[in-house]
């Protein structure tokens, strides 16, 4: 398409859950909802039109042994593009991925800066590893550092007692979660365990990643609070392959990563019908590749999440979380076009017809 280009997109248009229309222009890489007067050079999409999709928690820059150079993490964002994924909430990269924002062509991206960890208690290259008494002062640096977001590791194994087990006092997390607010940043911590989301809810975070230890005495506190969770489902089903690899050094942990797996489904639906938000995330990047977006839709809607409220956890729900537009007037055009409607099958995001950034069709 020429810069002096329009693209129409015709058929269905999900503006918003209970907002369909039929067309839509692009003309200067946004949204009109107004056919533009004289209009030549038109190029005509046809299908179902969905805001372009948000994966919550991925990791472009990132894979399972540390940073990675420019070309793979180019890779990654355009793997994630393809795939209609055109908003990322990066959950952590030791990686400085500033250069995409100038790249017109790959998804946008908002920063959670690097994982901030406790001394040898995470996945090694990965994080800042600290003690309590530096938290503040790295929450701080992290929360300059990225776009509005900062990402604690909450629990990992504790190798002295052979399980998850938090990794921050209740005191350190307070301090460095009300830091983060005063500078405008929202916090987030990696938790698989039950045992650090009370302190963690109750010191004021914003969010919790995977979430996997919500237990029934606890949801009523994430929902009263408002705390959003991620659960990476797709991520979760590696559990019981990591359980039998640690068995014979950490038998304890290994038990309680099963029990977590299998109950996945029921915590999810738990949460979901005590009304707290649950988005989209594939935790893509570190052991997993990316595009997996679609995958993670079709989980929540296994695990008893009503088909619109799964696509709205990864377009209109999740765009609104994160403060981006989706298909308003005037907005960016970034959008994804379907064969078939997505709201009587999520799988058909699998297999996206046309994939529009910025305007233009990239795919």
């Amino acid at each position: 398409m020429s810069d002096g280009a329009v693209l129409h997109v015709k058929g269905r248009v999900l503006a918003g859950p209970d907002d369909v229309r039929d067309e839509l222009w692009v003309v200067g890489g946004r949204i009109s909802y107004d056919r533009p007067a004289g209009a030549r050079d038109v190029t005509t999409v046809t299908g179902w039109a969905l805001p372009g999709l948000v994966d919550a928690h991925c990791h472009v820059g990132l894979d399972a042994h540390g940073p990675v150079d420019a070309e793979t993490a180019e890779k990654q964002a355009l793997t994630d593009r393809d795939a209609g994924t055109l908003l990322v909430r990066d959950a952590g990269s030791p990686s400085d991925t500033r250069w995409i924002d100038d790249r017109a062509d790959l998804p946008k991206i908002i920063r959670a800066g690097r994982h901030i960890a406790r001394t040898r208690r995470y996945i090694r290259n990965y994080a800042w590893e600290i003690e309590p008494d530096d938290l503040v002062a790295y929450v701080a640096q992290e929360a300059r550092r990225g776009d509005g977001w900062v990402k604690l590791v909450g629990d990992w194994i504790d190798r002295d007692l052979g399980d998850l087990a938090p990794c921050w006092p209740r005191e350190a997390v307070e301090a460095a979660i009300a830091e983060a607010h005063r500078l405008g940043a929202r916090v987030t911590a990696h938790c698989f365990a039950e045992s650090s989301l009370g302190d963690l809810v109750e010191a004021g975070i914003d969010c919790v990643e995977h979430a996997t230890g919500l237990s029934e005495d606890l949801i009523p506190l994430f929902a009263e609070r408002g705390v959003a969770i991620v659960p990476t489902l797709v991520n979760i089903a590696t559990f019981p392959k990591l359980a039998e690899g640690g068995e014979k050094k950490f038998p304890r942990w290994s038990a309680h990563m099963r029990r977590l797996h299998e109950r996945r489904y029921d915590t999810v639906r738990g949460a979901y019908d005590a009304g707290i938000p649950v988005y989209v995330g594939t935790d893509a990047g570190g052991s997993l590749a990316h595009g997996l977006v679609a995958e993670e839709v079709a989980e929540l809607v296994a695990a008893g999440i009503p088909p619109l409220a799964a696509l709205s956890a990864t377009t209109w729900g999740a765009r609104a979380w994160l403060g981006r537009p989706g298909l308003q007037e005037g907005a960016p055009a970034d959008l994804v076009v379907y064969e078939a409607d997505p709201r009587a099958d999520v799988r058909v995001l699998a297999a996206p017809r046309r994939v529009v950034l910025n305007g233009r069709v990239v795919g």
